[in-house]
């Protein structure tokens, strides 16, 4: 019992750490758009979060093999930094549903939040994986309670960001953060960088 109390307080840890990443992501995307599209922007981000952490959730150990999973990760993640920056900071204004824009604009969101969703719910299942161990019903409550918070937290973030701009720049940090980690940790792995302990544990 103490064993599986211990397991269950720390998948809720790793949920809310994972989860903020990955709403913070869907967030931004999302306060680029008008409310009517914002809502949609979250809600294919939280469906996409459940389905890729599904998939996770029984191919993990297989992947977690390959390296090169996190260095695609972190370069992905690159990527988007830079396109919710411009998205952000260089255009000012809500892009509107009109019969010109919509459809790109809104197409090119529905990208970046499922290349986020991809690239972090490998992460947050591989978590909650390891902290479960053998408890599936453990593993089922994590990967639940992960997809909850992403679509809680990224409706929160969305509006926040909207309203206070300043926010998106430590969104940006956050997401650059993960993106360095998971770089970081695919290197370690082909043994081309050395990181000593304690810090080795963070990647």
């Amino acid at each position: 019992m103490l064993e599986e109390t211990l397991i269950f307080i720390q998948i809720i840890f790793i949920d809310i750490v994972m989860a903020a990443d990955n709403a913070i992501i869907i967030g931004m995307v999302a306060a680029n758009f008008a409310p009517k599209n914002r809502r949609q922007i979250i809600m294919w981000g939280v469906f996409a979060a459940f389905i890729f952490r599904v998939i996770f959730a029984f191919s993990a150990t297989f992947l977690f093999q390959f390296a090169f999973i996190k260095l695609i990760g972190g370069v992905l993640l690159l990527w988007i930094v830079n396109e919710l920056r411009i998205d952000l900071f260089t255009v000012k204004k809500i892009k509107s549903p009109t019969k010109q824009s919509k459809e790109p604009s809104f197409m090119s969101g529905v990208y970046k939040v499922l290349i986020a969703d991809i690239t972090l719910s490998f992460d947050n299942v591989l978590g909650v994986a390891g902290a479960a161990k053998e408890h599936y019903l453990l593993l089922l409550f994590g990967l639940v309670l992960s997809v909850i918070l992403v679509g809680a937290l990224a409706t929160y973030f969305a509006k926040f960001i909207q309203d206070n701009k300043w926010v998106g720049y430590v969104g940006l940090a956050v997401i650059l953060l993960v993106a360095v980690q998971l770089i970081i940790g695919g290197l370690m792995d082909y043994e081309v960088l050395t990181i000593n302990e304690p810090f080795a544990s963070w990647f």
